[in-house]
């Protein structure tokens, strides 16, 4: 299949991906562009930022300063309450919707 056509599913399902790597725990940055990394979802912080600020004015994701021993302070981020609701209802229309392309597929 022509990557090209996958580039708009892969772009809309980064958000939930991240909801996904914050849900597992509060984390930074690297942490999520480390789990990425490993996948067709890879990014760089140019464009993972914005989108942790985009996620963060919805109200999907919070964040706090922590020191570090490696350096500066890092932000780590946590899902909201709303993000959790977010995550959920997006699992649940996944499901529905493989089952549906598994269905319409027999």
């Amino acid at each position: 299949m022509n990557p090209s056509k996958l580039s708009p599913l892969r772009k809309g399902l980064l958000e939930f991906l991240i909801l996904d790597i914050v849900s597992t725990g509060d984390v930074y940055v690297a942490d999520i562009l480390e789990r990425l990394a490993k996948t067709d979802f890879a990014t760089r912080e140019g464009t993972l930022y914005p989108l942790l600020s985009k996620m963060r004015s919805e109200g999907l994701l919070d964040y706090d300063w922590r020191e570090s021993a490696a350096g500066p302070p890092r932000k780590y981020y946590r899902l909201t309450d709303m993000g959790r609701a977010n995550l959920a209802e997006f699992r649940a229309y996944w499901a529905s919707l493989t089952s549906l392309i598994d269905e319409l597929g027999r």
